[in-house]
């Protein structure tokens, strides 16, 4: 049996390595558009971009656990019939296929060379240069991505602006009262935070918004969202949802039983919150990629994780465990720690420096647990004793 896993990031690792954990002993090639080996994601945003580390790479031998890699090579498009991947080094056959593109980064048209995207590591290496003491930097996009990359501008003593269309910072990933609150951290940090205000254009040494300002710019970070990479499955016969993520199901096979999706680029049904869920964070990608390989060698694991992510800005650890439904019964609890209970039960928890609370609030969540409110509330009260 011939298993090739199209895509060299955190799911597309993890899928080859639970295989071989898992006991599977047969041909096994991982495919990655990029050169370089394969590298884990998060710390570009972070160690990367402050000269910590050099790269991200896994700490992995794959030579050691017999994983073919076949870098710098471009899968082009699918014939899922033939079970025959085109890429730009030629056909590659299969018997069974994991999906594990990912993400591509929105960008914007016409940008200079001095506009940054933030995904792969010669991005980050190359943004870590641009980065100097007294640089104007102007970050595109509040979100998660534009949060951390403000941070570690300022940490290298730029002169940061950030610029969101939305009205608040973390529009549409949290609610509009807890992206307010984050506004404060801008400001404690010395970055200039512009909201509800749409860019026009990006030129050489300057942004420009659509309300006429202009904003000087050394440096530009664009981190408005990302789409899953996808594309080269045109006319493959492999769904796509609405979004353009595979449209896997909940054994994360996608149309066929010999292929499967995992991680950014894919999408899945939840029993557990009712519908279908697209996760573009490094927990989904690693718990993802074990049902996978189980169910490549003959299981017929549900995939229903509790989504969680985390976030690194301006000296603050924000963590959701959970998927947040603005309609859910919402709790405080405390200043720092916001649950969301439908029916009694929690569904979501958002914390900021709290890990205690996340860690038990993502238990209470995964056993379905129903929740004392009043209890709950009490930060005097562990999180897992509300619980009844």
């Amino acid at each position: 049996m011939a298993v090739v896993i199209v895509g060299a990031g955190m799911a597309g690792v993890q899928t080859a390595v639970a295989l071989r954990e898992q006991g599977y002993t047969g041909s096994l090639t991982l495919l990655g558009a990029e050169p370089h080996p394969p590298y884990d994601r998060p710390p570009l945003s972070k160690d990367v971009l402050l000269g910590r580390a050099e790269h991200s790479r896994f700490e992995i031998d794959f030579d050691e656990l017999g994983i073919g890699l076949a870098l710098g090579r471009r899968a082009l498009s699918l014939d899922a019939e033939a079970r025959t991947i085109r890429t730009d080094a030629g056909d590659l056959g299969y018997e069974h296929l994991v999906l594990a593109t990912g993400a591509a980064p929105i960008t914007l048209p016409g940008l200079p060379a001095s506009a940054f995207l933030l995904r792969t590591q010669d991005d980050a290496l190359a943004l870590r240069a641009a980065l100097r003491p007294g640089t104007r930097v102007v970050v595109v996009g509040a979100g998660w991505i534009g949060a951390e990359a403000a941070t570690v501008a300022r940490q290298l003593g730029c002169e940061v602006t950030v610029v969101e269309a939305a009205g608040s910072p973390l529009a549409g990933a949290l609610p509009t009262e807890f992206g307010e609150r984050t506004r404060a951290w801008y400001a404690a940090a010395g970055a200039r935070l512009l909201t509800a205000s749409a860019v026009g254009g990006v030129t050489t040494g300057s942004v420009q918004l659509t309300d006429g300002r202009e904003l000087p710019a050394d440096v530009v970070v664009v981190g408005i969202g990302a789409r899953p990479d996808n594309a080269w499955l045109a006319g493959s016969g492999i769904p796509l949802d609405d979004r353009g993520a595979v449209r896997a199901d909940a054994r994360l096979r996608a149309g066929r039983d010999e292929v499967f999706a995992v991680g950014d680029c894919a999408s899945f049904p939840s029993a557990r919150y009712g519908r279908r869920l697209a996760v573009h964070h490094w927990d989904n990608a690693l718990q993802g990629a074990r049902v996978v390989a189980a169910n490549i060698l003959g299981g017929e694991l549900v995939y229903d994780p509790v989504p969680y992510f985390w976030s690194e800005q301006f000296d603050h650890m924000v963590q959701v465990a959970g998927v947040i439904d603005p309609a859910a019964e919402q709790v405080a609890r405390g200043e720092d720690t916001v649950l969301w209970l439908r029916k009694g039960r929690l569904e979501a928890v958002l914390t900021v420096d709290k890990p205690r609370d996340l860690a038990q609030g993502r238990k209470l969540i995964d056993a379905g647990a129903l929740i004392d409110p009043t209890k709950a509330a009490d930060p005097g009260i562990q999180l897992k004793a509300a619980g009844v």
